[in-house]
């Protein structure tokens, strides 16, 4: 497979050198588009895009290819993303697909957008610290205070552990600074 593109282009960004020799930008572009309203099985209030694992989108005469990093080695929802990136873009006609693993580098909790962070700060999750304030108590998706304590290692997911906030008292999940 010969490759046209191997990451998501910046906004406004310049078509790269050799852009006339590829395939045609609307099908990368429809694709990307595809991919942005796939929730995360886990969490669907976030995109597959927002969450970062979508590493790149190549397209070729013979086929599409996208690439995807599991959040961690043994994530129970990386054969459900799999599937519905593939069942998503043969519905829309993109045929065929392949989707591979990106392992390197791992997949850090860093590549989660803002649009992801707000989506679940929104949801009740806090979202994962940047690593430089990972240090630091989450906190509270509700009330915004950073008087919390952790519960729980884990909560509903491995990715994310139980607290509890000692101003509002509501408990609440963080997702895990990876």
């Amino acid at each position: 497979m010969v490759a046209v593109q191997t990451a998501r282009p910046a906004q406004g960004a310049a078509l790269p050198a050799g852009a006339a020799t590829r395939a045609p930008a609307s099908l990368e572009q429809r694709v990307w588009a595809l991919l942005d309203t796939l929730p995360d099985p886990e969490i669907p209030v976030i995109t597959l895009t927002d969450l970062g694992i979508i590493r790149h989108v190549q397209v070729a005469d013979d086929g599409v290819e996208v690439g995807v990093s599991p959040t961690y080695t043994g994530c129970p929802a990386t054969e459900m993303i799999r599937r519905n990136i593939r069942e998503a873009l043969a519905a829309a006609g993109i045929a065929p697909v392949r989707v591979v693993d990106v392992l390197f580098p791992p997949w850090s909790t860093d590549w989660i957008s803002e649009r992801g962070t707000a989506a679940l700060r929104r949801f009740g999750i806090a979202p994962p610290q940047r690593h430089a304030a990972a240090a630091l108590p989450p906190a509270c998706p509700r009330c915004g205070s950073t008087r919390t304590e952790r519960v729980s290692e884990f909560g509903s997911t491995p990715c994310k552990a139980l607290f509890r906030c000692n101003a509002c008292l509501e408990p609440f999940e963080q997702f895990k600074c990876i």
